[in-house]
C-alpha cells in the first residue's frame, strides 16, 4: 500500500509523551493532539469533549441554515427538516 506521506501524521496516546521523531519516506511526521475523520474527533487523551463539540458545531450551523433559508415555518415542515438533516448528526 502507497502511503501519502504529506497526509500522514503521528499522535502519541496515554498519559506518557514518547518525545522521538518518527519519519517516512525522509519525512518526519507532523505531531497532532486532535485528528477528525470521517466525521469522528479522536483525541490523544482519549475524552470525548472533542467529539460532542464538534457534532454540536454541526448541527447549530444546519438550524442556522434552515432558518435563514426557509420562509414558511410550518410546525410539520419544521419537524421534517429537523428529523432529516439534524437528528442524524446527533
Amino acid at each position: 500500500m502507497e502511503f501519502n506521506v504529506k497526509k500522514c501524521k503521528l499522535m502519541y496516546v496515554g498519559k506518557d509523551k514518547v518525545n522521538f521523531k518518527y519519519t517516512m519516506k525522509g519525512n518526519t511526521l507532523q505531531e497532532t493532539s486532535l485528528e477528525e475523520d470521517r466525521g469522528v474527533v479522536i483525541s490523544d487523551d482519549g475524552k470525548t469533549l472533542s467529539q460532542c463539540q464538534y457534532v454540536y458545531n454541526k448541527a447549530t450551523r444546519i438550524l442556522g441554515m434552515i432558518n435563514r433559508t426557509i420562509t414558511y415555518k410550518g410546525r410539520r415542515i419544521m419537524v421534517r427538516l429537523y428529523k432529516s438533516l439534524v437528528r442524524p448528526h446527533l
